[in-house]
């Protein structure tokens, strides 16, 4: 798309409006584990960014395999700066197990994000916000209290859960019709995300002097 433009927006995205309770994690399995900040990293420099990722699985997405399809995308303040779109690597039977074999694709990939900035001198300001649209899943990795009653999919439910506990990231809700990782995990016709999600990822138009 020839009219399409990246904007890169060095403002911290505004997220005092976002709800996002507050769990003692003391109690629970996971006890009280700790952020991962490599100790060898440099004295960071400049404007702190925040990490923001949105998740998403479509359900039996290969007619052939029975495979869903993954899709991330990820932000530094407001600038994408990584997409990923990609068959799970097993078959899942309901949209639960494969919301959360998304969800710990994207933790690990998380990790990774937060290390690399860290080692080139960027300094990220709090935790990471990772948003997806399946309630089920957020509700059950953001509480201490929840159960899992799904067996196979226990590693990616306890691997999510640790990473909320450490308070690395928030797990939060967000409207499917508003999520942008729709893109990258259904089959849609252009019409059906030009207004709502592509434009405000590609199509900034103006002078980037103008915006933050």
């Amino acid at each position: 798309m020839k009219n399409a433009a990246i904007r890169f927006r060095t403002g911290l995205p505004d997220y005092s409006d976002v709800t996002d309770p507050v769990y003692d994690w003391a109690d629970s399995v996971y006890g009280c584990p700790t952020k991962q900040i490599p100790a060898d990293a440099p004295t960071p420099l400049g404007k702190p960014v925040i990490l923001t990722h949105y998740v998403d699985a479509n359900l039996f997405h290969c007619m052939l395999t029975g495979r869903s399809v993954t899709g991330i995308l990820h932000l530094i303040n407001g600038t994408p700066i990584d997409a990923f779109s990609k068959k799970q690597p097993t078959v899942e039977t309901a949209t639960y197990g494969s919301e959360f074999v998304a969800a710990r694709t994207c933790v690990e990939q998380i990790m990774d994000l937060r290390f690399t900035p860290r080692h080139l001198g960027v300094s990220i300001q709090g935790r990471s916000y990772m948003f997806g649209d399946n309630e089920s899943v957020v509700n059950s990795s953001s509480r201490p209290d929840a159960k899992l009653h799904k067996r196979h999919v226990a590693l990616s439910f306890h691997h999510v859960k640790e990473a909320v506990a450490s308070n690395m990231l928030s797990f939060l809700h967000i409207d499917g019709v508003k999520n942008p990782a729709d893109i990258l995990s259904k089959h849609w016709g252009y019409q059906h995300i030009w207004s709502q999600l592509r434009t405000t990822l590609l199509f900034w138009v103006g002078d980037t002097a103008d915006e933050d």
